[in-house]
């Protein structure tokens, strides 16, 4: 059996699909979810061994077939629909003045129900709004609230390091991005500008290093740690992980930078 990573929507995590099928990136496919019947993109292969898994992908859905030219002209029909059921929800969201934003609207597969996907940087209370869209619209309708991340990945677009952006690239769940992995790697004093990606959050780039830095600094004194230095006590003032260089303060209050093998 063979894995491949397929994709609901550009936002949405990762679902895993096994088949014996031979299926190529871009394929559309009908999967069995656990909401139910649903068209889907296959991303690519996915890692056949659990060693090879390098993040945790949310969940498993089941091969139902590939997308006939039936299915391919009604998710076409849909996807249209789709753009004039989102001007409908911005509307009446704006109507209404909910602090929220629309960003897509996805027909289900049968298209007996609406999803829209909105990012707002609270709770929101939306019931009304709901039944509102419900009877205008005579179709279920189902909020789904995503982060500034997820926006990215669904609008799409390229980095300050002029590479597709993190979370368009890989397939996996997004990892949580904490301004301690900004420490670890020295770089938190740059301010949050200088280190946050399109979606106004912190870089996704840095979880990949995170780990590398972590072995780097379990190799070298800490700050304040007292060290010796040809015989004399010093304290250690500064540490660079790049560099390996150390800035110690000697017992005269002087500071000079060394490296790691010159400490005793």
């Amino acid at each position: 059996m063979k894995k491949f990573f397929v994709k609901t929507n550009r936002w949405s995590n990762p679902f895993v699909v096994q088949t014996d099928q031979s299926l190529e990136r871009g394929d559309v496919i009908v999967i069995e979810v656990e909401s139910g019947i649903s068209q889907a993109i296959v991303e690519g292969r996915a890692p056949d061994s659990e060693s090879e898994k390098s993040d945790k992908i949310e969940e498993a859905a089941k091969y139902v077939r590939k997308a006939t030219l039936i299915d391919l002209k009604n998710i076409r029909d849909f996807r249209k629909k789709g753009k004039e059921a989102l001007k409908i929800c911005q509307s009446e969201v704006k109507k209404s003045g909910l602090p929220m934003k629309i960003v897509d609207a996805n027909y289900s597969f049968d298209g007996g129900g609406i999803t829209f996907a909105f990012t707002s940087d609270g709770r929101v209370d939306f019931r009304d709004l709901v039944k509102k869209l419900s009877k205008k619209m005579q179709r279920s309708i189902r909020l789904h609230q995503i982060g500034a991340r997820d926006e990215s990945r669904q609008s799409g677009g390229f980095g300050i390091c002029g590479r597709e952006l993190c979370c368009v690239r890989f397939k996996s769940n997004l990892p949580s991005i904490t301004s301690e992995m900004a420490k670890v790697q020295q770089i938190a004093h740059r301010g949050s500008e200088r280190i946050s990606g399109v979606c106004g959050r912190l870089m996704c780039c840095l979880a990949f290093e995170e780990e590398q830095y972590r072995k780097m600094a379990e190799q070298l004194p800490k700050f304040g740690e007292k060290v010796k230095y040809k015989g004399k006590q010093a304290i250690v003032k500064e540490v660079n992980l790049m560099s390996g260089k150390i800035e110690i303060e000697l017992e005269d209050k002087s500071l000079i930078f060394v490296d790691k093998n010159e400490l005793e």
